[in-house]
């Protein structure tokens, strides 16, 4: 009997999995198609919106463009919209779960998919760590409201100075430290058990949490609004004046240097139109709601977040924004017989963020979970619960990595190198548009990205100018995490993938319940 020669390893880097092997893997799995053109747009708009808005708005301010954030997201939903028409594209014409992973895949190759499953981990798993640190300043806030005051050595990440009114403690003549960060490592545990649990009802769970985050913002914009309305030549004059603050020394620090670096900062934030993406196999009409609900999902926040981050850097200056919690800064700012509100703002901040960790973290371990289905991870990611139905290994890992990330290192480390990560996976993605319509331009699609190749490319481009802007450290940091992971590869992926072994027909277990919109 013949057998087959085995391929070379340039061969084997580059294969490819068949259109054919993913519409297979599509019907062969048993996830409910139960998601609808809405619920995809709620479960967008219910990851995007609360990293931006209510964490990481306030030290783009601060540290970089000042009131000038506004024009940072300007431009970073430029640079999304360009990203998500290609998403858009993609996820109407591979409806599967994996995400810009399976599109690699299925375009340019294994490794390339490897190489962005490697990058979804920092779009991912480390955006949940942003967001639960930024979830723990608006608890320690609020309980602080009711007298409950959590040590602050426990409420920063590991060794950095502990300060107070921009001053650092000092006890007994010694300089005082933070040590752990605990209330961001709890919610991070906490979840994880529940993802590996399921959400009852999840759907109606995830709308009510919508709800209540859309309608927090939207009175933080108009009773704050008014009030700055109410005195706002006085507040241009004190906040907005200079708008864009001259540049100074360093990397990004203000100008319109500045203002790019912010960009790259509140980038990161849009990623929950990415998270629709991941649902592709529970959509009912994929080809219709997968276009809709990105789409939809980052017009309706983008515009969310223009209207707060004017309302924030009128209400306070943006020199006091440096912090977890900008918008918790902003209505203390107002006195304390607004205490009530200040109280409900935090509340509604709270139980945002608590969902937005949720849907990165689920998003992670489904990505995680599709790896391991086609061998590139141990197979142990893909073991699923008998009881539970879900992926309770791969669970529990990813949830250990989130929460010891959220408790030990600080906001701005972790966002930034989120953002790099997420701006590479988004350049992939716009390259695999363009790869596939060369290399299929026959396949039907439920969506196109207009003119041509013309929007891909500016979205290459954009992504990578962005990267650019973003400090050298953190970019240092991602050339050795790449280099580590293609070494993984090597040692591992590349010996036990299933595409390499022949396997492609692999029906995939039946998983539980998704933690967001899906009856």
């Amino acid at each position: 009997m013949a057998t087959r020669p085995k391929p070379d390893l340039f061969s084997r880097m580059w294969g490819r999995k068949t259109l054919a092997q993913v519409q297979r893997e599509t019907q062969t799995s048993e996830l409910k198609r139960t998601l609808g053109s809405w619920n995809l747009l709620l479960l967008g708009v219910g990851c995007i919106i609360g990293a931006g808005i209510f964490v990481r708005t306030g030290n783009a301010a601060a540290l970089h463009a000042g009131p000038a954030v506004l024009l940072s997201f300007v431009v970073a939903g430029i640079v999304c919209a360009f990203a998500g028409l290609c998403y858009a594209e993609l996820s109407s014409t591979l409806p599967v779960s994996g995400s810009a992973y399976t599109y690699s895949y299925t375009t340019l190759g294994e490794f390339a998919a490897w190489i962005m499953g490697a990058l979804l981990m920092l779009e991912y798993g480390l955006a949940a760590s942003v967001v639960a640190v930024g979830w723990a300043g608006y608890v320690v806030s609020l309980l602080k409201d009711f007298g409950l005051v959590i040590p602050p050595q426990l409420t920063g990440p590991s060794g950095y100075p502990l300060l107070k009114d921009g001053v650092q403690v000092v006890l007994d003549g010694a300089p005082v430290f933070t040590v752990f960060n605990l209330p961001a490592f709890l919610i991070c545990a906490v979840l994880s058990v529940l993802l590996v649990v399921g959400v009852s009802e999840s759907a109606k769970v995830n709308n009510a949490i919508v709800a209540i985050k859309v309608t927090v913002i939207l009175a933080f914009i108009i009773i704050c609004g008014y009030t700055v309305l109410a005195d706002l030549p006085a507040r241009i004059a004190a906040n907005w004046t200079p708008f864009i603050p001259p540049a100074e020394a360093g990397e990004g620090h203000f100008g319109v240097g500045g203002i790019m670096r912010a960009a790259s900062i509140v980038f990161f934030a849009y990623i929950g139109f990415e998270a629709v993406s991941t649902a592709g196999q529970e959509a009912k009409n994929p080809k219709k709601d997968m276009p809709f609900g990105i789409i939809g999902s980052l017009i309706v926040c983008t515009v969310l977040y223009m209207l707060v981050a004017a309302v924030l850097t009128l209400m306070v200056n943006y020199k006091s924004l440096n912090v977890p919690d900008p918008v918790a800064v902003a209505v203390d700012s107002m006195g304390p017989q607004w205490k009530w509100f200040a109280g409900i703002i935090k509340g509604g901040a709270i139980i945002g963020l608590t969902s937005v960790v949720l849907v990165l973290m689920y998003g992670q371990t489904r990505i995680f979970y599709t790896m391991a289905r086609d061998g590139l991870l141990p197979r142990i990611f893909a073991a699923i619960h008998p009881k539970f139905k879900t992926p309770w290994i791969n669970t529990l890992f990813v949830g250990l990595l989130v929460a010891v990330a959220a408790g030990f290192f600080d906001i701005n480390t972790l966002g930034d190198m989120t953002s790099v990560g997420t701006l590479a996976a988004f350049a992939i993605v716009c390259l695999t548009v363009t790869w596939l319509r060369v290399t299929a331009p026959d396949l039907p699609r439920g969506f196109r990205v207009p003119f041509g190749p013309v929007i891909p490319l500016l979205g290459i481009a954009s992504c990578i100018y962005l990267i650019t802007a973003i400090e050298a450290r953190v970019l240092w940091f991602f050339a050795y995490y790449t280099i580590g992971a293609i070494v993984v590869y090597f040692a591992y992926g590349i010996h036990f993938s299933r595409l390499q072994q022949d396997q492609d027909e692999m029906p995939g277990p039946e998983l539980g319940e998704f933690p967001g919109p899906v009856h």
